[in-house]
């Protein structure tokens, strides 16, 4: 009997860990309670995704549009990515999609995640783009050429530190940090690390001449950014719900300084290039990404954080919706008074802050 009573308890503690576990990991039980902006609206042209984002000091903003995840809804799952540009300074945003030149790149398996730019002393702009063709894993470096609204292809760069990316910040033309979330290993690999947390997920440092993991014991590192001096590096961490603040060397290695905590999973991370302040994209009832009902759709929310390197940050949701305007937001970023947002396989909103 008592070996039996034994039995009883460990399954019922197993399907209880494998029900509640997993699905306060993915808030699973959270309701959005709303908070919006005085003008908000949705941008024309994007509707399969706007996933990641980066604006230039200019206004111009590039959008990768068309990802197509494992396990996540697609709007349009046989057609190839794109990368979009939209220009901020306009009263009426409108969209482009720019032209990709170069004879060795393969337009048709382009799968566009995490993006990142960097601007060199001659002002040339260089566009990274984290791609999945096949559902594999590159890095593609773009010039971006802005009269002729073209990206040209300069190099595809693979690496085995380098296989399942999620995103990416450039420290240079062919150098930066980023992050490997294990997602696009396996089904069977994928489906223990979401639910169990598996801290198998790590960031990397690339250049040409040296490629190191500089952080790991993640279990979902997503997102990645820089801070403006570039001595301070943030790593989100999707399911254990915290972003992580690490300090910069000279010899690009990191150090972890501090993590903060949230109610919501924290996707792509945007800084504010003046004040410094990080804004996020998030998921606050992360199940529904995962599990897509079009008649319950994800919600979405923005938090922007002031001060991330005090003891105490000031956090605050600028924006949140329970779905019904913008499904799944993934990134954040403004430009003089606007906030744009960017979701998984939806929309792109743009409001006045």
């Amino acid at each position: 009997c008592d070996r039996l009573h034994l039995l009883s308890l460990l399954t019922l503690w197993a399907i209880l860990f494998l029900f509640f576990f997993p699905r306060t990991r993915l808030n699973a039980f959270r309701e959005v309670t709303p908070v919006e902006l005085p003008n908000c609206n949705l941008v024309k042209g994007i509707e399969t995704g706007s996933e990641d984002l980066e604006i230039l000091p200019n206004g111009l903003a590039f959008i990768s549009s068309g990802l197509r995840y494992p396990g996540i809804k697609s709007f349009e799952p046989d057609k190839p990515g794109k990368m979009l540009l939209v220009d901020l300074n306009e009263e009426d945003q409108t969209v482009l999609e720019l032209k990709i030149i170069g004879s060795k790149f393969d337009e048709y398996s382009f799968n566009p995640h995490g993006i990142s730019t960097f601007t060199d002393e001659d002002n040339t702009v260089y566009l990274l783009v984290v791609n999945h063709p096949d559902f594999k894993s590159t890095v593609e470096v773009f010039k971006f050429q802005e009269e002729e609204k073209s990206l040209l292809h300069l190099k595809t760069i693979r690496h085995k530190l380098l296989p399942n990316l999620n995103d990416i910040v450039a420290v240079g033309p062919e150098h930066f940090y980023a992050t490997n979330d294990h997602y696009f290993t396996d089904v069977y690999l994928k489906s223990w690390e979401l639910y169990l947390g598996l801290a198998w997920s790590y960031v990397v440092y690339y250049s040409p001449t040296e490629v190191q993991v500089m952080a790991d014991g993640f279990d979902f590192a997503n997102g990645i950014n820089i801070s403006p001096d570039g001595k301070y590096v943030y790593i989100s961490e999707l399911l254990a719900h915290k972003i992580h603040v690490y300090e910069k060397h000279a010899n690009w290695t990191l150090t972890p300084l501090k993590s903060l905590d949230f109610n919501t999973l924290v996707d792509n991370i945007s800084v504010d290039p003046v004040t410094g302040d990080l804004w996020v994209g998030c998921h606050p009832n992360g199940i529904r990404i995962f599990f897509y009902d079009s008649e319950n759709p994800p919600a979405s929310e923005v938090i922007r954080i002031q001060n991330i390197l005090t003891e105490e940050p000031k956090v605050r949701v600028v924006y949140a919706d329970n779905g019904t305007v913008l499904q799944g937001s993934t990134v954040a970023s403004v430009y003089k008074g606007k906030l744009l947002v960017g979701t998984v396989f939806h929309k792109a909103l743009c409001c006045e802050l």
